[in-house]
């Protein structure tokens, strides 16, 4: 058998699949009601938008503007508010809905104030009715924003996980990832966390930065590691279409010298890591072997039951994921907030896409064989009544021809090499309507 060429290693981050640009308007809209109504709600997951950043990073393709005038944050909390009672009132009270994990993302969720995020906890609890203090809850936030106030209000409604994007400890690289800020100013968020007591810091790197280097890679890796955050993420960066980064040396070799030296910086961060007592649990997470567990991981986050509040939210139930439009221009994100934050009809879903059996089972593959522990073929065989085996034979060939993958009596994992190569294999998981759909998004 000839084995196909080694793709590129770097083509798509699948943080969630299908992905959010195979998503379409809804027509009609289902009711919410309906598309909850026979869905297991006992161990559901929660997820808090909030679309605002201090500064918008080079890289950054996520749904998110910079600054809030005239009282937008204010604004945005209304509209979060009236979606909360919508949606809580569309799930019904039978069967009794119990949400399992709780998370804020963004945007930054610590550019709110501290009293908006003590109403962001008020949202979460009184109208969802998610125990924050009994329930992992990860916050996501940005060295500037991170102050003494906001982490007091996180830590006493149960903040469990702190997530600081940091990317880099160099200030060069920092600008040169268009991401202003300096490393004492870094330092200083970071002792304020420790001081705030919240069981859990993630750190964020990335590397294949504009004038990164193995030794200055090491700085980074030196600086957080002195921190002993108890999750590390690595991730490589990417530059994608509307973001403020741009390359401007010829791509044919540029891209293929950014490949070398991005696995290059990969490989480093993951064996400094491990040897400094840490497990990896995908490509991207590293947990120190120590700290507490903080529910799923990575990918296993759009395991069906997801509910998300904010317009760049998704949702998800076992045959439907919807959420509301989507764009990274700058112009196009503005006028999707404004038109949340006037919206007082939230019992209908606006744009998504359905999920058959076979989507259904892409997607359980993908959120298991991305993982370090990989994908338990007893767990498959029961929810599906059919064998990976079968259902993916070509795909899972080629990763075995390539060496990328080993198989026993229990599970299927991707090999050391084939972690590494993980953004080259789950794209070649997605379904052709899929690709189809996403070739055809246009961007905007």
């Amino acid at each position: 058998m000839t084995v196909a060429a080694v793709p590129r290693p770097y083509q798509n981050y699948v943080y969630a699949y299908p992905h959010k640009t195979s998503y379409r308007p809804l027509t009609p809209r289902p009711a919410l009601a309906d598309l909850w109504r026979n869905q297991a709600r006992h161990a559901l997951s929660l997820y808090l938008h909030i679309p605002f950043c201090e500064v918008r990073c080079g890289f950054c393709n996520l749904f998110t503007r910079v600054g809030a005038p005239d009282r937008l944050t204010g604004r945005y909390l209304d509209a979060l508010d009236r979606q909360a009672h919508a949606v809580r009132e569309a799930l019904g009270e039978r069967p009794a809905s119990r949400f399992a994990t709780a998370a804020f993302g963004g945007g930054t969720p610590t550019y709110l104030a501290a009293h908006e995020l003590e109403r962001l906890c008020d949202i979460a609890e009184r109208v969802m009715g998610a125990d924050l203090r009994a329930i992992p809850l990860s916050v996501e936030a940005s060295p500037a924003t991170a102050t003494a106030d906001r982490l007091a209000v996180l830590a006493a409604r149960g903040t469990t996980r702190l997530s600081l994007g940091v990317q880099s400890f160099v200030d060069a690289e920092a600008r040169a990832a268009v991401r202003p800020q300096h490393r004492t100013d870094v330092e200083a968020a970071l002792g304020r966390i420790r001081d705030a007591g919240i069981p859990v810091l993630n750190i964020d790197l990335i590397y294949g930065i504009d004038g990164q280097t193995e030794s200055s890679w090491r700085q980074s890796l030196d600086a957080a590691l002195y921190w002993r955050p108890e999750e590390i993420y690595l991730y490589p960066l990417y530059v994608r279409p509307l973001t403020g980064l741009g390359r401007n040396i010829d791509p044919a070799v540029s891209e293929q010298d950014w490949d070398i030296q991005r696995l290059s910086r990969y490989r480093e961060g993951r064996d400094r890591l491990l040897a400094e007592g840490y497990e990896q649990i995908s490509m991207r997470m590293f947990r120190r072997i120590d700290a507490p567990p903080q529910g799923p991981d990575d990918y296993a986050c759009q395991t069906d039951g997801m509910i998300g509040l904010g317009c760049g939210a998704r949702s998800y139930t076992s045959t439907m994921h919807y959420s509301f439009d989507y764009a990274v221009s700058m112009r196009e994100v503005r006028s999707i907030i404004d038109t949340y934050t006037t919206t007082t009809d939230f019992t209908h879903a606006v744009v998504g896409r359905a999920v058959d059996a076979e989507e259904a089972r892409r997607r359980h593959l993908l959120q298991s064989l991305l993982q370090a522990q990989g994908l338990a073929l007893a767990g498959y065989r029961l929810r599906f009544g059919s064998d990976p085996g079968r259902d993916f034979a070509d795909q899972l060939g080629l990763l075995a021809d390539r060496g990328w993958l080993e198989a026993d009596a229990d599970r299927l994992r991707l090999t050391p090499l084939g972690l590494a190569y993980s953004d080259a294999i789950g794209p070649e998981f997605f379904s052709p309507a899929v690709r189809s759909a996403m070739a055809a998004y246009e961007l905007r």
